[in-house]
């Protein structure tokens, strides 16, 4: 049993986030803002960009780690629809699994949330996105230490590095990458972002002192979005906090009060819909440290979402 925790009562001032999760099957039972949560069981995409596989079981990891968390939003609901699994390797047919079940949740008023997996996840979840709003303006935050904008090797196919390229093929991207490494990218994919407009915020200013300069860039990208969605790629802090990813970031960032600031003006958008965690690993984790970090960020959400 994974929805598991401590039980201190029935009544809604003590519940706790698996006292308010629902195993689902059928979608016609989605409530307007209600949770609704896929775990993506795969990590093909990560072996194809030459990662540390391992993160294909992180979903029921992740699950485990936010199910305790109090419930401080009364109206919160969770969904659960299970995991997405493909035990041969048909990383394109993982992502249209998700991408379909996706527009199914949003059309329907839910908010989508993913537990990954790979970060081959963004494609399909953007394409579940686009596929429930067409005609609307998708802004995408990636929180990550990598653009994932390589362009997609033949020999290879699609990965857990592509996903921005293959968004920027279909249309104009809008994306604002967050934590970006300046020795995690080749100057030829910090070039193919300038390409594409690809809009990001360094890991070195994100201090503090820099606030005032930086919400304006993360209002103005909102602003100018007629829908949010917000992916976070573990691997963009550091290996202290976060052993348990495809990726170490030796000087990556940490979910410090200048971090958390940020992160919390992005989840106090009305236009943010959808939210996905990648690429936590537990082969590789601490005490499940990588797993808690993934699912306190998650829980933000929920305690702030209405």
């Amino acid at each position: 049993m994974i929805w598991t925790g401590r039980f201190d009562g029935d009544e809604p001032l003590y519940h706790r986030i698996f006292q308010r999760v629902s195993l689902e099957e059928n979608y016609d039972n989605i409530s307007t803002n209600d949770f609704v949560l896929h775990g993506f069981a795969f990590d093909e995409g990560v072996k194809r960009n030459k990662g540390r596989v391992g993160s294909k079981d992180a979903p029921d990891v992740i699950r485990k780690n936010i199910s305790n968390f109090p419930v401080i939003n009364p109206k919160f609901n969770l969904r659960d629809f299970g995991n997405i699994k493909c035990e041969d390797e048909d990383l394109e047919n993982a992502q249209i699994q998700l991408a379909d079940k996706v527009q199914i949740v949003l059309e329907k008023g839910g908010k989508s949330v993913v537990f990954g997996g790979g970060h081959e996840l963004t494609f399909a979840h953007y394409s579940g996105i686009k596929k429930a709003f067409p005609t609307q303006k998708i802004g995408i935050i990636n929180i990550d230490a990598h653009f994932d904008n390589r362009e997609i090797d033949p020999n290879i196919g699609a990965s857990s590095g592509t996903g921005f390229w293959q968004i920027a093929q279909e249309k104009d991207i809008h994306s604002l990458h967050i934590g970006i490494q300046r020795n995690s990218n080749t100057l030829k994919l910090f070039d193919t972002a300038h390409q594409f407009g690809m809009k990001y915020i360094l890991a070195e200013e994100l201090f503090f002192e820099n606030l005032p300069n930086l919400y304006p860039k993360i209002n103005e990208f909102i602003e100018q979005s007629d829908v949010v969605y917000l992916t976070i790629c573990m691997d963009v802090f550091n290996v202290s906090i976060a052993p348990g990813v495809s990726a170490l970031a030796y000087n990556g960032i940490f979910a410090d009060a200048a971090f958390m600031h940020l992160f919390k003006l992005i989840l106090g958008s009305e236009k943010l819909l959808a939210m996905d965690v990648a690429e936590v690993n537990p082969t590789y984790d601490t005490k499940e440290i990588t797993a808690r970090l993934a699912a306190s960020l998650v829980n933000e959400w929920f305690m702030l979402s209405n």
